[in-house]
């Protein structure tokens, strides 16, 4: 069964012959390597790309070593910590290359070829030659891959199935499928498994011994156990404000554990750089400025937080936040947490200063939306509550509320719009009604 990722393939379509290193990044697991070599490679043959001018290479396959006369039992010994020989790999593609024509190097798990950055950045010489890369592990897990080509570097980040993407693979009832995704989120092997106990072992499996462990090997992390909670206390506060004192606290009153919040601002880092979660900043509307802390942390992928909480914290608001944002940077906006600062009077007349929230700036381009999410707006009070920061703003750009029922897409007395979450995330232009 083959599910679409057209977005993606779209990105990398518009790319071609732009005489950079395309280079695929993602959480591991969330397809980078399907994208390339199978629905890349799909469409370079369909526009006629003859099959000798599709240099696929796994770095990571006994095949494709033995090729150029690599030992992958060696190669696969982790205590060894060796590399591919990059002469080897350089002798056996270069006649692949030779002739007339545009060649395409679809390059998998490039990070296990020595010097891949000295390697890859030579290719860009030669005139005929476009370059796709993906990666797992170490460097291609981190946000500073691009630096390592000089510049030279075009990335293109995958996220886990949007739900849309998810639903349109899934099919069936909607509030069944949004069900499901908000419990068990959207890694692509996940969404291929038919039971619930396939799914929440996977997940626990992956997140404990993959993600987790990729962390302590790269940064030789000494206190796996510290990393782990640091994760659990993030994991239970999604959605809301946060900062490193605070996890601290946390973990020393409730938990019985002393860490210092220095060291919990780096496994944060750590986490944000093998595209775990997310650090999302406070920007002050009216200050025009951004405030560093405290701020919001969001997962990549929600099952992967529900199973590190073993999904006994199933919380629909928290969650429906957390695809909200995901939703968001997958469409391709810059997001930010929102804070309206305005005077106002208490309950006894005096002038006090007011702090208000909007969940999320979205911005892209000159496009801007303020956005609330709201599971449920069960009364006028609630729905004050909700909207009081808009109110505050006193500028023009749209405001939008995303409830949890399913609602269509209409406009209400005060002019914002209000929908539910599935039609928010089914419509690609919903933002723009």
């Amino acid at each position: 069964m083959e599910i679409n990722r057209d977005v993606y393939l779209e990105r990398l379509i518009v790319r071609k012959h732009n005489g950079f290193i395309k280079i695929i990044t993602g959480i591991r697991r969330c397809g980078k390597s399907y994208l390339l070599n199978t629905l890349f490679y799909k469409h370079l043959r369909d526009e006629n790309v003859a099959e000798d001018h599709i240099i696929k290479f796994a770095f990571d396959t006994a095949e494709d070593l033995l090729k150029i006369g690599e030992d992958p039992i060696v190669l696969d010994n982790e205590k060894e910590d060796r590399k591919v020989d990059p002469s080897k790999f350089i002798n056996w593609i270069i006649p692949q290359i030779s002739g007339n024509g545009m060649y395409y190097l679809l390059l998998d798990e490039v990070q296990k070829l020595g010097a891949f950055e000295s390697v890859l950045n030579g290719f860009l010489r030669k005139n005929n030659v476009d370059i796709y890369v993906t990666g797992s592990n170490s460097k291609f897990l981190s946000k500073d891959i691009l630096t390592e080509f000089e510049g030279r570097g075009d990335e293109v980040h995958i996220f886990p199935l949007s739900f849309a993407e998810y639903y349109a693979f899934k099919q069936g009832d909607k509030d069944e499928a949004y069900d499901d995704y908000s419990v068990y989120g959207g890694l692509p092997a996940v969404a291929l498994m038919a039971t619930e106990e396939q799914k929440t072992n996977y997940l626990i499996s992956q997140m404990k011994n993959v993600y987790l462990r990729d962390i302590v090997v790269r940064y030789s992390v000494q206190d796996e156990t510290a990393l782990g909670e640091v994760i659990d206390v993030i994991a239970s506060g999604i959605s809301t404000l946060t900062n490193p004192r605070k996890i601290a606290d946390t973990m020393n009153s409730v938990r019985g554990m002393s860490t210092c919040a220095s060291t919990i601002d780096k496994y944060i880092g750590y986490a944000e750089e093998a595209f775990l979660l997310s650090r999302v900043k406070r920007y002050s509307v009216k200050g025009r400025k951004y405030i560093d802390t405290p701020y919001k942390i969001y997962f990549e992928d929600i099952g992967l937080r529900n199973a590190r909480l073993s999904f006994r914290q199933i919380e629909d608001t928290h969650i429906m936040e957390n695809i909200i944002y995901n939703e968001l940077r997958f469409r391709g906006y810059q997001v930010d947490v929102g804070t309206v600062e305005s005077r106002e009077k208490d309950n006894e007349g005096r002038d006090i200063r007011v702090q208000r929230e909007i969940d999320f700036i979205a911005t892209l381009g000159s496009k801007k939306y303020y956005i609330q999410s709201a599971y449920a707006i069960p009364d006028k009070e609630k729905y004050e509550q909700e909207t009081m920061s808009f109110k505050r703003t006193m500028d023009s750009f749209k405001k939008i509320i995303i409830v949890g029922k399913s609602m269509k897409p209409r406009y209400d007395e005060n002019g914002y719009l209000m929908m539910g979450v599935k039609e928010f995330l089914l419509d690609k232009n919903s933002l723009m009604i």
